[in-house]
């Protein structure tokens, strides 16, 4: 199949010449994103693969629709830049990659947690100009703290594995609870419970109409004042202009984000030579207990791999005629 990947950088053509390395498939590699201005790349392709912040919303299904595209194949868990109704009635397969090394992203929640609280990343930039003061540094312990986690799918629950293994109290909330987490120590409670009691919030639900915008004003207001919170899910899963208002009110102690709402303005790409038009994240980078980092939380050798060879999976089932397995169909 001739397959049309967009939003590709090095480390994407790396991995998937890689798994393709037999040469079945025709890959064509686009640094633009998908959007209803470029979809006409896709003309002369039978598929296209996408990431988390190329758009693939009504009007650009039709475009790829008149170009013959026939599957949409995600390298992402996520699906919410897919109008999957629009695919539907345009016969387009849509398949993802629904799980890719969970430990990967709960690893890098835990990342963010540490070098929050113990202030390694001020450490480091002091110790490098020579200056070796511990002023300003106090962490506190991790063990023994309440960590509520929000959603509790494979990468929550490798989360809390992980959140268990430093001696934390951990408090879950998902509409559906894991038998093996409750089994492992984890107590299931409500959302409000779980916002009023927790030392450490980290967020590991997928963006939906429900989860949008699930922390605001109302949710951060029953935190704790002083609260650690952290985002590895999506962006728009927090509220970001009542984030900065709680950050400077100082009801959020601590923020760390790998996600952002407007994230596909900026991720993925170097800007260090111009200037940031983003008001609201050139106000998150301003705070001293903010810490962001691009959507990298995926972004290890072993997510790379899987990423790579269950999209093949997924276009050579859809050759073949095989039964799609990671499809995503409209409900």
């Amino acid at each position: 199949m001739k397959v049309a990947f967009f939003s590709t950088k090095s480390y994407d053509k790396e991995y998937f010449d890689r798994v393709n390395s037999g040469g079945h498939h025709q890959f064509t590699y686009f640094e633009a994103a998908l959007n209803s201005t470029t979809a006409t790349l896709a003309n002369g392709y039978d598929a296209v693969c996408l990431f988390v912040n190329d758009k693939a919303d009504k009007e650009t299904i039709e475009q790829l629709s008149a170009n013959k595209i026939k599957l949409i194949a995600l390298r992402s868990a996520g699906f919410n830049n897919v109008d999957l109704e629009a695919a539907s009635k345009k016969n387009i397969k849509v398949a993802r990659v629904p799980a890719y090394s969970p430990e990967a992203v709960a690893e890098h929640a835990i990342a963010l947690i540490l070098t929050l609280n113990r202030k390694t990343h001020k450490a480091y930039n002091r110790v490098r100009e020579g200056n070796f003061s511990l002023e300003k540094l106090t962490g506190y312990n991790l063990h023994g703290k309440t960590v509520g986690v929000i959603g509790t799918g494979k990468i929550g629950q490798a989360f809390c594995r992980i959140m268990l293994g430093f001696g934390c109290k951990i408090l879950a909330y998902d509409k559906f609870p894991s038998e093996k987490m409750r089994e492992a120590g984890v107590l299931y409670c409500s959302l409000d419970e779980l916002l009023s009691q927790s030392d450490i919030i980290s967020l590991h639900c997928p963006l939906s109409p429900e989860t949008h915008h699930l922390i605001n004003k109302q949710a951060l207001s029953k935190m704790k004042k002083g609260v650690m919170l952290i985002n590895t899910s999506r962006g728009a899963v927090i509220d970001t202009a009542d984030a900065i208002e709680a950050l400077k009110n100082e009801q959020l102690g601590y923020f760390g984000i790998d996600v952002y709402e407007q994230e596909e303005k900026l991720f993925f790409r170097d800007l260090s030579e111009k200037i940031i038009a983003d008001d609201m994240i050139a106000r998150l980078i301003g705070f001293p207990n903010v810490l962001i980092t691009s959507h990298q939380g995926f972004f290890t050798k072993e997510a790379l791999e899987q990423i790579a060879s269950v999209t093949l999976k997924n276009i050579n089932d859809f050759e073949n005629g095989s039964s799609l397995e990671n499809e995503i169909k409209y409900q």
